[in-house]
């Protein structure tokens, strides 16, 4: 893409600060120290491997500590709030674990080979994940709301050779498109199994309750985790084992987790986020994690907050504001006063769900930026350093992520470009599995990571993310970033959600159209369209006020939050809108 200057007032003046005090506890002291300091080589020797050689994530996360002072300290806590209320201490995890390994190995499931798993949010989509990897086998987690051409494609892709789920879950599996697919082990099976099926419980039953981990090496697989599929089919990202390495130090430095925190990771383990700050950075911490099974409730939400004395919450902007729609009332009863530090992740955070959560916690989430791809947290925003309300934040520590034009050099502050990362952090996907082609477009400007978003950066350093590449909008001789009208329209009291595409346009190359879902309370009409393009126009500046509006039920977004606005596309030229497995319900 061509770099163009922005007009930097429109977002980057007069920005509101997150001011931190002098005396903040936190992990991470002095952010430019540990920038002129850090060294990956130093975090090695945090974990048994630097001095044992022997690899393997189930070690680093369960094991270790079951043979230490954390034995008995509780690494899962579980609620569905209906059936189950339960609590796993990582000498449990050990044994479960251990367990479902030996279940593995009878079946023939061996080193590399891929499982994938398909299950609700429960402890045995834990214990089958790490189960999977005391083997050295490679689990390909899918998220239980895949229907069966998403199932489809990341098994036969994988080619895996087993797959973990329920019997409901199991009418989306199309075994015969599946030759690579031999068993089905059945969580909560009762009844008649078929020849290839195995009963998860009567199979741990028997099972003995300690299997030394494989070990391995630093680049063997960690886990294969695919993309949205936005564009085209998904695409598996393979991570090594020395990925724990990102995810221990980002967890300790980014979510600033410590020994004593309970942490709340939201995210699914079907996502990258439920993985890798859902599993691997907390536990080879040895931090408690909190689980809750079933829908979104916000009333459930902030009872989980207060049942277990949630300390750090981890969560979706699209979640913040959800809860920001269901009001202020709904809190008032739930003591919040546990928590010490909030996060978000998996899309840009907008200011007004900042401020709001804030209001409500006396806590802002700060922003992480990172993607499947990178396998860890890249773009921060940090417990000890202030930060602009709305800006992505700063590069972690040992990485480099920076703003260039096509051609790879790096663009002057205020000028929209590629936002990119210089290779060699630790998490950093290892392929793309089955496609060395896809993996070389990664870095098709030579000596960068294209991540594919845009980006500047303003004159103090900080990174502010303003959408896909192919989502920046060209009105008028001006580039537009859709985050910035998104953030512009959500500011308006009617409006609950907004999606912002380019719409081509005869005389201005494109026009900017809004999708709005509105608050309760409000109703649809012409004059609150014109009302809100003048609040754009009036806040932001007059070539980002949408020129059309359409309101709509929902706005479509992944479950990791994102906008589709591949779908607001077909919906405005009234085309099918293809592949829309990872989208919310």
């Amino acid at each position: 893409m061509a770099n163009q200057p922005v007009d930097a007032p429109s977002l980057l003046t007069n920005v509101e600060w997150e001011r931190k005090p002098p005396s903040i506890d936190a992990n991470l002291k002095d952010y430019a120290e540990a920038c002129r300091t850090f060294r990956w080589e130093d975090v090695e020797r945090e974990f048994d491997w630097s001095r044992t050689g022997k690899i393997n994530i189930v070690h680093e996360a369960i094991d270790r500590h079951a043979a230490g002072t954390r034995r008995d300290k509780v690494a899962l806590y579980y609620t569905d709030y209906d059936t189950r209320d339960e609590r796993y201490t990582f000498d449990d995890l050990k044994r479960h674990t251990s367990k479902f390994g030996h279940v593995l190995k009878r079946l023939g499931v061996k080193r590399g080979d891929r499982v994938g798993i398909f299950l609700p949010r429960t402890p045995e989509l834990y214990v089958a994940i790490l189960g999977t990897h005391r083997i050295g086998a490679i689990p390909v987690p899918l998220f239980e709301a895949f229907m069966e051409q998403a199932i489809q494609d990341r098994l036969s892709d994988s080619a895996a050779i087993a797959c973990v789920t329920t019997p409901a879950l199991k009418a989306r599996i199309p075994r015969p498109a599946l030759p690579a697919l031999k068993h089905l082990i059945l969580v909560g099976a009762g009844g008649t199994l078929a020849a290839d099926e195995v009963g998860y419980e009567q199979a741990m039953a028997g099972a003995p309750e300690w299997l030394e981990p494989e070990w391995l090496t630093k680049d063997d697989g960690l886990i294969i985790h695919y993309t949205s599929g936005s564009t085209g089919k998904s695409k598996g990202a393979l991570h090594r084992q020395y990925a724990m390495v990102g995810h221990y130090q980002t967890a300790k430095w980014a979510l600033d987790l410590r020994d004593e925190d309970i942490y709340w990771c939201t995210a699914d383990p079907g996502w990258v986020t439920g993985t890798s700050y859902g599993i691997y950075g907390p536990w080879t911490l040895g931090v408690s994690s909190v689980v809750i099974g079933g829908r979104f409730d916000p009333d459930r939400w902030y009872q989980t907050i207060q049942k277990y004395r949630v300390s750090m919450w981890y969560s979706a902007p699209t979640a913040y504001r959800m809860l920001m729609s269901a009001g202020e009332a709904i809190p008032k009863p739930y003591d919040l006063s546990s928590l010490r530090h909030i996060c978000s992740v998996g899309e840009p955070l907008n200011p007004e769900a900042l401020k709001w959560m804030k209001k409500i916690t006396g806590l802002a989430p700060h922003e992480t930026w990172w993607m499947t791809e990178t396998g860890m947290q890249i773009i921060c925003n940090y417990r000890s350093l202030d930060f602009k309300i709305g800006c992505t934040g700063k590069p972690f520590p040992g990485t480099y992520a920076t703003v260039v034009d096509d051609q790879g050099k790096e663009l002057p502050p205020f000028e929209l470009g590629n936002l990119v990362v210089k290779p060699g952090w630790p998490s950093m996907m290892k392929a793309i599995w089955n496609n060395p082609a896809k993996f070389d477009e990664y870095f098709r400007i030579p000596g960068w990571y294209v991540s594919g978003d845009t980006a500047m950066k303003d004159a103090d350093g900080y990174l502010w993310y303003q959408g896909r590449a192919d989502d920046v909008i060209k009105t008028a001789g001006e580039r537009v970033g859709p985050f910035e009208v998104e953030s512009a329209l959500v500011a308006h009291p009617a409006v609950a959600e907004a999606g912002v595409i380019g719409k081509p346009d005869a005389v201005r190359g494109q026009i900017i159209k809004a999708f709005i879902a509105l608050r309760k309370g409000h109703e649809p009409s012409d004059a609150l369209k014109q009302q809100i393009a003048g609040f754009v126009k009036t806040n932001l500046a007059a070539h980002a006020a949408p020129r059309e509006i359409a309101f709509v039920e929902k706005v479509p977004k992944t479950r990791s939050g994102k906008i589709m606005r591949r779908v607001l596309r077909a919906w405005d030229r009234g085309e099918p809108v293809g592949d829309i497995s990872t989208m919310e319900e």
